[in-house]
């Protein structure tokens, strides 16, 4: 099993990660995005008598790597259920929470799930393949505003109104269904030498559509804060600048939108402490062996007593 969760997805900032958790023996942990199971082993291996693991994961092929130990407790569901599975377990509170809210290795090494523009296959997207629309839905049925509102607001593309538009007058003469076809529409668009990163944040802007993971994130993050005993450590590497900025807004002000509230004498009014004032990022040994990890960044906060 070692070999295949590394070919599934090498966990990023493993140690950084697991040590911000603050782990006790017989304390109660979450693993939102249990993927391969590298965080998830690297916790379970600090447990004793008492202590628990919930590892969350939608994606089916995420269970390929389930843990066969008894502190572990795989939940298949999106993490933004956080409240509502911890309510089903009985579990009021819990000592941390870690989120590696990366794509996993796997999901862009696989053909079939249309996550990457280096094959072909199904424009699909989906994390979990058993609801929601694909990319190829949202490619062929959204208006021309939704459309480049989308491109611009998630993939921060200058082009947004123009790529939207292309796509409209194409899909009027055949539908795109494929990564093939997409590409042929709008790789034009591009000019040669910065064609990966522009086509990387065209995919990007899909797959956030396609899986709602702003919201998701949002309602995950104010369920973590509910569910954090005073002392608790919330625990998250984020990878683009969207994701980043709700984090750190919410460990800096209690609100995913930055709003400050502050009491009398001036204070931020937040429920959480920074435990890192300064961003985590992988070292050059790490990104070398895992070129994924070069926009990684991890933040720490404690939950205030």
């Amino acid at each position: 099993m070692g070999n295949e969760e590394l070919t599934y997805h090498v966990p990023v900032l493993l140690m950084p990660s697991v040590d911000g958790m603050n782990i006790r023996p017989d304390g109660t942990y979450v693993d939102v995005t249990f993927g391969g199971g590298g965080h998830s082993r690297e916790i379970l291996s600090r447990l004793g008598d008492g202590g628990q693991l919930l590892g969350f994961d939608q994606d089916e092929d995420a269970e390929q790597n389930i843990v066969d130990n008894p502190h572990f407790i795989f939940v298949r569901s999106n993490f933004r259920y956080l409240h509502n599975f911890l309510r089903y377990h009985e579990i009021e509170e819990v000592d941390a929470i870690l989120a590696d809210l990366g794509v996993s290795s796997h999901h862009f090494d696989d053909s079939e799930r249309g996550f990457s523009f280096r094959f072909d296959g199904a424009l699909d997207m989906r994390m979990n393949k058993r609801a929601g629309d694909t990319a190829a839905d949202i490619i062929n049925n959204y208006d021309e505003e939704r459309l480049a509102d989308i491109f611009y607001l998630y993939g921060e593309l200058k082009n947004s109104r123009k790529l939207a538009s292309v796509l409209v007058k194409a899909r009027t003469v055949q539908k795109i269904t494929t990564i093939g076809e997409f590409l042929e529409v709008i790789k034009p668009l591009f000019g040669r030498e910065r064609e990966k990163k522009e086509l990387a944040k065209v995919f990007q802007a899909l797959r956030i559509e396609v899986n709602q993971e702003m919201e998701a994130l949002k309602e995950m993050l104010y369920a973590a804060t509910e569910a954090l005993k005073p002392g608790g450590r919330l625990v998250v590497i984020t990878y683009h600048s969207l994701e980043d900025r709700m984090v750190k807004n919410i460990m800096k002000t209690g609100n995913v939108e930055g709003k400050m509230e502050k009491d009398f004498f001036g204070n931020v009014q937040t429920p959480f402490r920074l435990v890192n004032n300064k961003v985590i990022v992988p070292d050059e040994a790490e990104i070398e062996r895992n070129p994924r990890s070069r926009s990684a960044k991890l933040r720490i906060a404690e939950k205030k007593g």
